[in-house]
């Protein structure tokens, strides 16, 4: 039998460390890792690990939304590692799928998680929908203010060049020439 693990973290800034020991523990064949959100199902390392999997294998995460955020998506994983005969473990929850209290297990916390995250998006949208309404400025401040729109008609009504236009503000050609367009 041949372990095969897999860990992942959503952001470049987290660290696979903690994972990437517990799995190491248990001396795996393989490990597959990367830094990519679990939402999106293109994680190239994820396929390659599945793909690694040959009939009698186990596969191993440390905990269930380090595979998957959504129950679908998780059990959908888990159908294609039982197509080829794989077994899964999770080490973290203590669940092993060739067990039917396995595999409900694996389905409670699976569908717990998902229940997490949708709430994690709504509490975040709450929070974006409050910020707007208090009218603080989401995402990243504007460089074409107004002031800057006016210092670059200033400085081509002096006859001063594009290019050097550009270097005095740090604008673009692009923003340069917008900010030069008559008002409509």
């Amino acid at each position: 039998m041949t372990l095969v693990a897999y860990a992942r973290v959503s952001s470049t800034g987290q660290s696979l460390d903690v994972q990437l020991e517990k799995l190491e523990a248990l001396n795996p064949s393989k490990v597959f890792q990367e830094k990519v959100s679990g939402v999106d199902r293109d994680r190239p390392e994820l396929a390659k690990a599945i793909e690694y999997c040959r009939e009698g294998d186990t596969f191993v995460v440390t905990k269930i939304d380090r595979l998957a955020r959504s129950t679908r998506d998780l059990l959908n994983i888990i159908d294609e590692l039982a197509a080829k005969g794989v077994e899964f473990k999770v080490l973290d929850q203590s669940i092993d799928t060739t067990t039917p209290t396995g595999k409900l297990t694996l389905q409670i916390l699976a569908s717990v998680a998902e229940f997490e995250n949708n709430i994690r998006k709504e509490r975040q949208a709450d929070g974006i929908a409050k910020a707007r309404k208090d009218g603080k400025q989401l995402g990243r401040y504007p460089k074409m203010t107004d002031d800057t729109i006016g210092q670059i008609k200033a400085l081509r009504g002096q006859g001063v060049l594009i290019k050097d236009i550009m270097v005095q503000t740090g604008m673009s050609k692009a923003s340069v020439y917008r900010a030069l367009q008559p008002e409509q």
